[in-house]
């Protein structure tokens, strides 16, 4: 046995292996180690002194969803022949056949218990072609499959997109995965794998796919089937996508802005916990896609925002049809199951009430009036599947269960056969309770009873006290086993009797496999057509959710225009206004006005004071509109942001070696380089990492870079005050404050952001908010006096800015401020102060200064 386990073992050599031991998953050697710690199980030890541990197959995938949230990979050993069949084929001490059946990954599952029900489950493959990498990504839960081509530099853009649970690259590779044998990542073989895979000679019907993207196919192809071993994966017909679909938004943005997951990686907080209205797993999946991609395209945008105002001026069509998706099962996910051969009776049952329900919406929808183009063309997708419902609904019982292999889950009249074997099991069960009446009234124990075990099968068990007369030779009854406090027996009659209800059970448990497989096989001979309506379901779900949370929340329908503007009135920030709301506050709305006169706002004012929120709540207000929400205003016109862009607040990344201020300009670096006329971009607080001259120089300049070059809308909160002389000199550039006022020693907070600069920063009164000690406050009350007085005295950190000349002039200014060292020595010399011997050795020093220059 251990041979055998040693031999599996080093076919999934970076997996823990299950092996099959009757009822248990066992593991020995430090794989035993690896899982008892992380399962907090026992781990014992065989005879022999190895490492072992186990898990009862019954509770098998609570435990592998422990160890694949814990990072680890299973390869699941499973016996492939019983212990009878082992013995026909190599006697009483062959051992049973195992084999490994599947490689359990964090992106390979399917298994409902495994799965979160509200997020996809993303396997993503990499393939470097040089600057360009392919990118495969798959939820096989699902079937959605996408093929895109990205540059490095965009890549983990894409992969915060995704939030994949699992990535895959090819040997050597420099990016990081679990690695695979580099032949797989290779773009003809690639091409080969999803022709063979969907049956065609050409992709060109599923798009163009450059040498990357079908690299990137083929080793995820090869690795689903290496984790598969034979079995079938469920994957649609790969999606082409392309950057200028969607609204570009980098990983520290998304991280800034918290669009599907909070800083910490939880759901709550977040704008998709604020948005989620949906009453569906497979709508909060799509929602949660949306929210992570925003569309690029005006026609696109406007077909949701249509849908969504429609049903939002419907309010009983809504009501209605999100009380007709909350009862549905999750159908993408069942037909998943059983495409994988993972499926069960109960698959087929969600099968048969989802799409038996999906002809119900299809049915109200279709009677209303004036429906909105988008909801014309899913509607066809809800219906078509009327023969396939009718025969599982005759088939199944109404709750069929999730195991198949006690049967029981093909209703009665379904097949006359099969109601034949069921009543002569029955029949034959009635014969074994007259047997049982029988045995007492012939021996005269009243507690004699018939019972049934795995190993024994049916058989009679009496108390030990009542034993001995069963015993004699002519009692009719033979001796099977004792027990502590029972003795158990055989008879002829009662193992014939048995034998019939065995036998008909056998041939009926055969019989519902046959029509489980049948009834499988239909159901995915409409896989697509399956998919398509599970797809509408969803969308009619993200809809509806939008709607009830516009309606809900007072949001608007937002404007489209074909130029770059953001003209936003009485803007709030979705998630901050709904904790706002839960303390018994209200939240103050702002407007924000950005046109190609003032595309450039600079926002000053005391922290706290709501600086961060503004800038947040527009480019949430932006995310929003693109995926095809009402947003958060009473009104908003905008224009298309190609790129969204926020750098609002950083922290260090010490482990590769990035300090937060590192951070700080790696982000704003980026921004400078990628932004467009139709991008929009918040920044806050730039350059207050370091030294105020340093942080000021650096603020001042991307101020002018951002207004000069990129000429993109831009949000620029500072602390800053000296940047509002820009004012005068940068033509799109606005002042703007959040309000605050001290009241009797007290700061007052007002979150409303206003026109002009602030006065000041409030930052003492911030302090004393913040319960600094009050001799530190004094003596900081001193030092801001004396600053103060400098400032008025010399012009303050500003003095001399006005003569810079802006950013655009200064690659010229480069070339000829070049430093003078013997100008430099000679001023720093006071002739009036020099001794002989000073005034010899300075004239030796600037000799030398003269002939090093």
């Amino acid at each position: 046995m251990m041979a055998q386990y040693h031999a599996l073992k080093a076919q999934a050599s970076d997996c823990l292996l299950f092996y099959r031991m009757g009822d248990f998953f066992e593991l020995f050697h430090e794989d035993a180690t690896i899982a008892a710690q992380c399962l907090d199980i026992a781990l014992t030890a065989r005879g022999d002194g190895i490492p072992m541990c186990g898990v009862p197959i019954h509770a098998a995938d609570a435990y592998l969803a422990r160890l694949i949230r814990a990072g680890h990979r299973v390869a699941v050993a499973e016996q492939v022949e019983t212990p009878e069949q082992a013995k026909k084929r190599g006697g009483s001490k062959a051992l049973v056949e195992r084999r490994i059946i599947r490689l359990v990954t964090a992106g390979t599952l399917t298994e409902e218990a495994l799965l979160d029900s509200r997020a996809a489950n993303w396997l993503v493959a990499l393939a470097e072609q040089g600057q360009q990498i392919g990118l495969a990504a798959a939820d096989i839960s699902t079937g959605r499959f996408e093929l895109a081509s990205v540059a490095r530099a965009a890549l983990d853009a894409e992969l915060a997109r995704l939030g994949p649970s699992e990535i895959v690259v090819a040997e050597g590779a420099t990016l990081a995965g679990v690695e695979q044998p580099r032949g797989d990542f290779a773009a003809a073989a690639g091409e080969r794998r999803l022709k063979a895979r969907f049956g065609v000679a050409s992709l060109d019907g599923f798009g163009q796919f450059d040498a990357a993207a079908l690299a990137a196919a083929g080793g995820l192809l090869a690795y689903l089937e290496r984790t598969a071993q034979g079995a079938a994966t469920f994957l649609q017909p790969p999606l082409p996508r392309t950057a200028e679909d969607h609204m570009a938004i980098d990983a520290a943005t998304r991280d800034s802005l918290e669009l599907t997951r909070t800083q910490t990686g939880e759901r709550k907080g977040s704008l998709l916990d604020a948005v989620d209205r949906t009453v569906t797993g497979a709508g909060a999946r799509l929602l949660a896609a949306d929210l992570a991609a925003p569309l690029n395209a005006a026609d696109r945008i406007e077909a949701r925002l249509a849908l969504v105002g429609w049903l939002a001026a419907e309010g009983g069509a809504r009501e209605g049809l999100r009380g007709a998706l909350r009862a549905l099962p999750d159908i993408g996910r069942a037909l998943g199951r059983l495409v994988a051969g993972r499926g069960s009776p109960r698959d087929l049952g969600q099968l048969r009430d989802g799409l038996g329900a999906a002809r119900l919406v299809h049915d109200r929808l279709a009677a209303l009036a004036d429906p909105p183009p988008l909801l014309a063309t899913l509607l066809p997708a809800l219906r078509g599947h009327g023969a396939l419902v009718e025969e599982l609904r005759r088939a199944l019982v109404p709750t069929p269960p999730i195991e198949a292999a006690q049967g029981g889950f093909i209703a009665d009249g379904f097949d006359p056969a099969l109601d034949d074997l069921r009543a002569l099991s029955q029949d034959g069960r009635r014969a074994i309770a007259a047997l049982e009446a029988r045995y007492r009234e012939q021996t005269g124990i009243a507690a004699l009873k018939i019972r049934h075990n795995g190993v024994l099968g049916y058989h009679v068990e009496v108390a030990a006290r009542h034993a001995d007369a069963l015993m004699a030779a002519d009692s009719g009854f033979t001796h099977r086993q004792t027990l502590a406090g029972v003795v158990r027996f055989n008879a002829p009659d009662l193992h014939e009797a048995a034998l019939k209800v065995a036998q008909a059970g056998a041939h009926a448990l055969v019989a519902e496999q046959a029509h489980l497989e049948a009834l499988t096989q239909a159901a995915l001979d409409r896989r697509d057509a399956i998919c398509a309506t599970a797809d509408a379901l969803a969308r009619l779900d993200v809809a509806a959710g939008l709607a009830e949370r516009a309606v809900e929340g007072g949001w608007c329908r937002p404007t489209l225009l074909p130029f770059p503007c953001f003209e936003i009135e009485g803007g709030r920030h979705p998630v901050v206004e709904a904790a706002v709301a839960r303390a018994g506050e209200r939240f103050v709305a702002n407007d924000c006005l950005l046109t190609e006169e003032s595309r450039l706002w600079l926002v000053t004012g005391p922290n706290m004071g709501g600086k961060s929120t503004f800038l947040r709540q527009n480019a949430l207000i932006a995310v929003l509109a693109q995926a095809g929400s009402f947003v958060p205003a009473a009104t908003a016109r905008l224009g298309l942001v190609d790129r969204l862009f926020s750098r609002v607040g950083a922290s260090d990344n010490l482990a590769r070696g990035r300090s937060t201020f590192m951070v700080e300009m790696i982000e704003t670096a980026a921004i400078l380089a990628q932004a467009t006329p139709r991008s929009f971009v918040i920044l806050d607080e730039v350059g207050r990492g370091t030294s105020t001259y340093d942080g000021l120089a650096i603020a001042w300049a991307v101020v002018e870079a951002v207004h000069e070059t990129n000429r993109c809308r831009c949000l620029f909160a500072t602390h800053y005050h000296e940047l509002t002389r820009l004012a005068g000199r940068l033509d799109a550039l606005s002042l703007h404050h959040v309000r605050a006022t001290e009241w009797k020693g007290d700061l007052v907070l007002l979150h409303e952001v206003a026109q002009g600069a602030a006065d000041r920063s409030y930052g003492l009164a911030v302090a004393r908010l913040a319960g600094l000690p009050r001799p530190v406050l004094a003596r900081a009350k001193e030092v801001l006096a004396r600053l103060e007085k400098g400032r008025d005295r010399t012009g303050g950190l500003a003095a001399g800015l006005d003569e810079l000349p802006l950013f655009a002039a200064l690659a010229e200014r480069e070339t000829a401020a070049r430093p003078d060292p013997l100008r430099a020595a000679l001023a720093e010399i006071d002739a009036d102060a020099l001794s002989p011997r000073d005034a010899l050795d300075a004239l030796y020093r600037l000799k030398t200064l003269a002939a090093e220059g």
